[in-house]
């Protein structure tokens, strides 16, 4: 500023030197015509140039500097510099809201902002997908006129937001489970945070039916061999007796102890996260094996047959493979009654590798061949239970496919049979020179 005003205490002495210079070789009237002329011109000059710097002002421009002779060049080249650094100011203001709407907006939660009434003030996209909300429709509308839940509106009310709202029945289906949480801040705003707990919600109750279900599966032969040790310490017995007792004690300890294998066998397969080696698995000791295990627990009751291609084999974990396809073969010897005919095939299906168990068994109705896969599941618990099985079999077959990319088809009609078939991806499947087992 202090150049400023010395440039133009410059410019008035210099005025004033060119008048009296003039004055001293003209006529005091000319001096003063002259004089007030150029006083006209520098208030035209001022007026012009104030003019263009409002204009300036309100609509700054960021490219080059506006030219201008003198005080008004300096002017220009000082706004010019301001406006420039204002602008970039605001622009990165404008940038870090912007990265702050798109981490909010990648936010697996859901948030929703509201006013001190309860209005909404902004909400990313998966708060308008677990409330059911428009961000540019809903503007400004009371939160509770469009999330209707009565414990939403409750909790919204009570202002204590200590703890967390589970929400039922949410969602398009009225399926979902959300935990929601409000946050107070500034001049009584709230931040609401939810998150969809579904599947957590659903692996919970899991959980808590396989504690259970393992509770039971243990806790029957557990009663039995009970009973038997307390008969067999109380009353009498001839030798028949006791050898009938311990051949029925030993069966209940071999159930303990099938689904204690399983189990871990289970737990294996679920703690493992490192994908099966794409080592080339000997499926024609697999098929062998298989065969004889078929063969000895069906001791000639079923007419059993196999048809494997001897070249094809697929890459994989080769003890995980074949605990999974034996448990189908067992499944269906299991399921079939004495004299009914099981198929096994080995074969390939276009650029897929298909192992198949046809029976003649009970079949399984179509309600319940979904959930065939969970854990303890049985279509029939006494039927189950009378051929042996700990409920684990096709868990373990399921999980033992999901690491192998694998697919389980079921196809079944009751009293007609089944038909379970896996089918293995292209790019597992491989082929070696064929040769007979």
């Amino acid at each position: 500023m202090n150049i400023i005003w010395a440039r133009s205490i410059v410019s008035l002495l210099l005025l004033a030197l060119i008048c009296a210079a003039i004055a001293a070789v003209t006529s005091v009237r000319t001096a003063l015509i002259i004089g007030g002329l150029a006083l006209v011109a520098q208030s035209l000059f001022a007026t012009y140039h104030t003019q263009r710097l409002w204009r300036l002002l309100d609509a700054p421009v960021y490219g080059e500097v506006p030219s201008a002779p003198g005080i008004w060049g300096e002017i220009y080249y000082r706004l010019h510099k301001l406006a420039k650094r204002w602008h970039a100011q605001v622009r990165q203001v404008e940038q870090q809201h912007s990265r702050f709407i798109q981490a909010i907006q990648a936010s697996p939660n859901g948030v929703a902002m509201l006013d001190d009434h309860d209005q909404i003030e902004w909400c990313n996209a998966i708060a308008e997908q677990h409330f059911g909300l428009d961000a540019k429709r809903d503007l400004r509308q009371h939160i509770t006129h469009l999330v209707r839940h009565p414990d939403f509106v409750r909790y919204l009310n009570s202002h204590e937001y200590d703890a967390m709202l589970v929400m039922r029945g949410m969602g398009e289906k009225r399926q979902n489970v959300l935990s929601v949480q409000a946050f107070p801040y500034g001049e009584n705003r709230k931040l609401v945070l939810s998150a969809d707990i579904t599947e957590l919600e659903r692996t919970d109750a899991m959980r808590r039916d396989f504690v259970a279900n393992v509770s039971h599966e243990l806790k029957t032969p557990l009663t039995v061999l009970s009973g038997f040790l307390e008969t067999m310490r109380e009353l009498p017995l001839d030798q028949t007796d006791r050898e009938r007792y311990l051949e029925l004690m030993d069966q209940q300890a071999s159930r303990m102890r099938n689904i204690v294998d399983d189990l871990l066998v289970l737990a294996k397969l679920e703690g493992n996260v490192k994908p099966p080696s794409d080592q080339a698995i000997d499926m024609r000791a697999v098929i062998s094996h298989i065969r004889e295990d078929a063969a000895t627990l069906s001791g000639g009751s079923h007419v059993i047959s196999f048809a494997a291609d001897d070249g094809l084999t697929v890459t994989g974990a080769e003890t995980e493979v074949l605990s999974a396809l034996g448990n189908l073969v067992t499944n269906a010897i299991r399921y079939t009654p004495d004299g009914g005919s099981i198929d096994v095939a080995w074969k390939q299906a276009g650029k897929e590798a298909v192992f198949s168990v046809s029976d003649t068994g009970f079949g399984i109705p179509a309600a319940d061949i979904p959930r065939l896969t969970e854990r303890f599941y049985r279509v029939d618990r006494s039927r189950s239970r009378d051929t042996g099985g700990t409920g684990l079999g096709l868990a373990i077959v399921k999980h033992v496919l999901q690491r192998h990319d694998a697919i389980l088809d079921v196809k079944s009609e009751e009293g007609k049979g089944s038909t379970f078939s896996v089918r293995f991806p292209s790019q597992r499947t491989t082929r070696r020179q064929p040769a007979h087992v």
